[in-house]
C-alpha cells in the first residue's frame, strides 16, 4: 500500500515556497540575472564533482550496466508520456484549454527528464545516484533527437535539427565535473564523504537557484498578464493530474518489477519528471517566437510542481530509511 505523504512543510519544502514568492515580487533580471546564472551552474557543477569524488566507482559502473531500470526509465519518458499528453489533449473540449496551451501540454509531455534535479532527490531520497547520473543523463542526450521527432510526430509541428551545443552543455556542465571527481577521487573522495553536510547542502541550493531563475524568468516575460486566471487554472489541474499519474505509476511498477528501494527512488524521480532546461532552448527552435513562450507555461507550471512535490516525497523516502537504520538489527 502507498502512505500519502502528510501534508507537514520541512525547512526546504518552506524554503522552496519562499523562493517561488521572492521570484515573483523581486524576479532576478539584468546583469544580475546573469550572476545568478552563472552561481547556479557553478553549484550544479560542484554537485556533480562531489556526486563523482563520493561515489565507488564500483557503484558507476554498475549503475552504468543497470540496463532493466534504464529501459523502463527511457520508456516511461519517450512512450509512456507522450501517449498519455496525447490522451490528455485529445480528451478536453477546446474552449478549456487555448491551442498554445494545449500544444504546450503535449510538449511538456515529449521532453527527456531533468537531470540535476532528479539526481538531487534521488540523494536525498538515499537512493541509487550512480544509476540516476546514469539515466538522467542518457535522458537528455537521447532527448536532442527524440524530441524533435516526437513534436514532429505528435504536434506536425516543422522544425530544424537542433545543433550540438545542447549536448556539449549537459557534456561540460554535468559529466566533465562527474568525470573530475571520479578522477580525482583517490585525493578527495574520503573527505568527500566525511562531509555529507556539504553535499545535502549542494544538492539543495542547486535546485533552489534554480527555481528563482526559472520563476524569475516567467515573470519578467509577462506570465501573469498574459494568460487569463482560468486556463491557468486549467494548466495547473492538468499538469498536477499527469505528475500525480506518473508518481503513483513509478512506484508501483517498480515494486511490480522486484526494483530495490533504492531503485525504486531512480525509476520515481527520473521516470516522472521533464526538463525545463531542454525545454526551453528546443521549443525556441521547434517553435515560432509570438508562441513559444506560451507553449513553454505548461513546462514551466510542470517544473515548479515537480520540485514541490518531489521535497516532500523525497523527504518522504529519507524518513522512511532513517526510521529503518534505527530499528534494532535481527539475527
Amino acid at each position: 500500500m502507498i502512505r500519502v505523504p502528510r501534508p507537514n512543510m520541512d525547512g526546504f519544502t518552506m524554503a522552496l515556497v519562499a523562493t517561488v514568492g521572492l521570484a515573483t515580487v523581486l524576479p532576478v533580471q539584468g546583469q544580475m540575472a546573469l550572476g545568478v546564472h552563472w552561481l547556479a551552474e557553478a553549484a550544479i557543477a560542484l554537485l556533480f564533482f562531489l556526486h563523482g569524488a563520493r561515489l565507488p566507482r564500483e557503484e558507476v559502473v554498475a549503475g552504468m550496466a543497470h540496463w532493466r531500470l534504464h529501459l523502463l526509465i527511457f520508456s516511461l519518458t519517450f512512450v509512456a508520456f507522450p501517449l498519455i499528453g496525447w490522451a490528455a489533449v485529445t480528451a478536453l473540449p477546446h474552449s478549456l484549454l487555448p491551442p498554445a496551451l494545449a500544444i504546450g501540454v503535449q510538449f511538456l509531455c515529449l521532453l527527456p527528464s531533468t537531470v540535476q534535479s532528479s539526481i538531487a532527490f534521488t540523494s536525498m531520497a538515499r537512493g541509487n545516484v550512480a544509476a540516476a547520473v546514469c539515466s538522467s543523463t542518457l535522458s537528455n542526450i537521447s532527448g536532442i533527437l527524440m524530441t524533435p521527432l516526437l513534436v514532429a510526430l505528435f504536434l506536425k509541428v516543422q522544425g530544424t535539427a537542433l545543433s550540438l551545443d545542447t549536448l556539449q552543455t549537459i557534456a561540460a556542465q554535468l559529466l566533465l565535473p562527474f568525470l573530475a571527481g571520479q578522477l580525482l577521487r583517490r585525493w578527495v573522495g574520503a573527505w568527500a564523504a566525511r562531509h555529507k553536510t556539504m553535499l545535502k547542502f549542494t544538492d539543495r541550493s542547486s535546485i533552489l537557484l534554480v527555481v528563482y531563475i526559472a520563476f524569475s524568468e516567467a515573470v519578467v516575460n509577462g506570465l501573469w498578464h498574459q494568460v487569463p486566471p482560468t486556463a491557468l487554472g486549467m494548466v495547473v489541474v492538468i499538469d498536477g493530474v499527469i505528475l500525480a499519474l506518473f508518481l503513483a505509476g513509478t512506484m508501483l511498477l517498480s515494486r511490480r518489477l522486484g526494483f530495490s528501494r533504492a531503485d525504486e527512488a531512480v525509476i520515481v524521480f527520473c521516470g516522472s519528471k521533464k526538463s525545463l532546461v531542454s525545454g526551453v532552448p528546443m521549443a525556441g527552435v521547434l517553435f515560432a517566437p509570438a508562441t513559444a513562450g506560451l507553449v513553454l507555461l505548461p513546462v514551466m507550471v510542470f517544473h515548479q510542481i515537480q520540485l514541490m512535490v518531489g521535497a516532500v516525497l523525497a523527504r518522504r523516502y529519507a524518513d522512511e530509511e532513517e526510521a529503518r537504520d534505527a530499528l534494532p538489527a535481527t539475527s
